[in-house]
């Protein structure tokens, strides 16, 4: 079975109580993208709390991007923030910084 690839990250370097913790649903998201999109200080934030945090969740309210967007989006959130994408599913992301 090939490994996972998400955002060009190889999801097998991942540690699996990383994986655990992203996919946990005790894990809420602290970051919700409204209408204003992916902004200077969206990013900030993201970073902000990574720095704090091992893991930021992240909700995209629905209808604000295609859904063939979010694998470039997500990409690009993990890029800009220096982390990397553990799990995305539609409008939700984790991020970990490690």
């Amino acid at each position: 079975m090939a490994p996972n690839h998400i955002g060009g990250d190889d999801l097998s370097e991942i540690p699996k109580n990383i994986k655990k913790m992203a996919l946990s649903r005790d894990l809420k998201p602290t970051i919700r993208v409204g209408k204003s999109g992916i902004t200077d200080n969206l990013i900030l934030e993201i970073t902000d709390q990574l720095s704090t945090k091992k893991l930021v969740k992240i909700k995209i309210n629905r209808g604000l991007f295609q859904k063939s967007d979010f694998d470039s989006l997500w990409s690009h959130l993990a890029k800009t923030t220096n982390s990397t994408l553990v799990s995305a599913r539609g409008n939700v992301g984790v991020l970990w910084k490690h």
